[in-house]
């Protein structure tokens, strides 16, 4: 009998380890926590109660240490460092963790862009004379502080693409996540990145264009979705940069798609696995 049923649980376990290969596994990424604290409330809450599988924390922003607070208090959430040479928002700086003249605006804060925008004239780091070395100390610091603080980092990502400002910068950053230990690269899992499908100005629309997104997952494929949780509030009314002014609304958006109850009764009937950036580490061995 015993013999009977080992074989049989060995037949489950194999037959359920099919069905996850079969099935489409979806990372839903959260940006940018701790930029603001309704940033900070949204994404711990499109984690805890939405499908959001990872949060990427800003370690130089000014809502860092609640964030920090918060994710000590969740500590299987599954968190990145979102490294950041830019600070972006017209109402609200951030400065570098480091010297770092080369990244420095005239007010001794990030430029606000990484690469040239006609709305910056000039404020992009790739208008002016960056330095490699600066940048390296700066990733390090970043890097550093946000392992002293959250042990359950497992990855590294970029904020406004600034790991990629050309060849070297791209090296750099893989060699510090090699040797920090935080290297779980999607694109060496050939995971595929996947956006909105259609329109996304409005609520509505977010909504519409994700299941429509979620609609394309193909069986036996891993995507990576990002996107930006908010809240429509006050603090975050008063936030934005010139051709991006509707952030409260367009961020509250994002936090209700992914803690709509439609949305995860859609993934479930689909049979999509909500996955994590550790579980590609997991399945891949």
């Amino acid at each position: 009998m015993k013999k009977i049923f080992y074989s049989l649980l060995f037949c489950l376990q194999i037959t359920t380890l099919h069905a996850q290969q079969k099935s489409a596994r979806l990372i839903v990424r959260g940006d940018d926590m701790g930029y603001t604290h309704s940033g900070n409330v949204a994404l711990l809450k499109a984690s805890k109660e939405g499908i959001q599988t990872s949060i990427e924390v800003l370690v130089p922003s000014p809502w860092f240490l609640e964030a920090v607070k918060m994710l000590q208090q969740n500590p299987t959430l599954d968190v990145g460092i979102h490294l950041a040479l830019t600070s972006e928002w017209d109402n609200v700086k951030w400065r570098p963790l480091t010297t770092a003249t080369s990244l420095k605006d005239p007010d001794g804060y990030f430029y606000p862009m990484v690469f040239p925008n006609p709305n910056y004239p000039g404020q992009s780091i790739t208008e002016n004379s960056w330095q490699l070395g600066d940048i390296e100390k700066e990733f390090r610091a970043q890097m550093e502080l946000a392992l002293k603080k959250l042990p359950q980092i497992s990855h590294i990502s970029s904020h406004m693409g600034c790991t990629a400002l050309n060849e070297e910068t791209k090296a750099l950053t893989k060699k510090l996540a090699q040797e920090y230990k935080i290297n779980i690269d999607p694109a060496d899992y050939q995971v595929i990145p996947v956006g909105y499908e259609g329109p996304k100005g409005t609520p509505a629309e977010k909504m519409q264009s994700f299941l429509n997104m979620l609609r394309k997952l193909e069986p036996g494929k891993t995507y990576l979705f990002v996107d930006h949780p908010g809240l429509d509030n006050e603090e975050l009314r008063a936030v934005s940069h010139i051709g991006y002014e509707q952030v409260a609304l367009d961020r509250q958006g994002v936090t209700d798609v992914f803690t709509n109850p439609e949305v995860k009764a859609f993934i479930k009937q689909k049979n999509i696995q909500l996955i994590s950036y550790r579980d590609l580490v997991k399945t891949s061995k």
